[in-house]
């Protein structure tokens, strides 16, 4: 075994809630990797997004903005029906396997410690809609946890309060679709999309998206 040259890389590791219970674990299965296979193609991460055993899964970005902008659109994929935790970390790797791929070193670990600050977070009232947590591993140089963060409890408790529509509308925005178009699909009225944006706060949340995306 060779072990390689370290780089800070942007980790995500995340696992379905409640997936023991689905009714049709094979189904849900397939969904979650359809799910990852639409992120890959769009964000081209640096380890590719899988399944690594049971409902959990990783893969690294370049850019935390990359593995940020991925973690939303795997939620969205999924919700309402089902949710996910993750964790983010920043952080060195290392890839100690080239086939099959291994990767060990404190990115990992920090993602790591994310998944774990979601599931404490998740017995506590005021935090019960954390799905998301970002760590950056120790003397790692990287995007400020502290802003970070805070941008996460702002976008998990935004997206929990939003209705199967209005995840069906951002999804269809954070696509490109226009509104004249979702309302197309939708059968309804321009105007009426045009009030559930701006009811729901759905641009800004693509707003959030897109600038999120540019963080290094």
């Amino acid at each position: 075994m060779t072990q390689m040259k370290e780089k800070a890389s942007a980790t995500l590791i995340g696992d379905l809630i409640g997936s023991r219970v689905a009714q049709d674990r094979s189904a849900l299965h397939a969904r979650l990797a359809g799910a990852l296979a639409e992120v890959n193609e769009t964000y081209a991460p640096t380890t590719p997004l899988r399944i690594t055993v049971g409902d959990e899964f990783q893969g690294a970005f370049a850019t935390v903005g990359a593995a940020l902008g991925a973690s939303l659109r795997l939620r969205l994929a999924l919700l309402p029906d089902h949710d996910l935790r993750q964790g983010l970390g920043w952080g060195p790797v290392r890839v100690l396997e080239a086939e099959p791929r291994v990767e060990d070193g404190p990115g990992w670990w920090a993602a790591r410690d994310g998944v774990s600050a979601v599931e404490a977070a998740e017995g506590r009232p005021s935090s019960r809609d954390r799905r998301t947590a970002y760590v950056c591993a120790d003397g790692a140089s990287g995007p400020d946890p502290a802003a970070i963060e805070a941008l996460l409890v702002l976008l998990d408790s935004a997206v929990a309060r939003l209705s199967a529509r209005s995840l069906s509308v951002l999804r269809d925005l954070m696509a490109g679709t226009s509104q004249r178009e979702i309302a197309e699909r939708l059968g309804v009225s321009p105007s009426a999309v045009s009030q559930r944006v701006r009811s729901d706060g759905l641009a800004a949340l693509v707003s959030a998206a897109e600038t999120m995306g540019a963080i290094q």
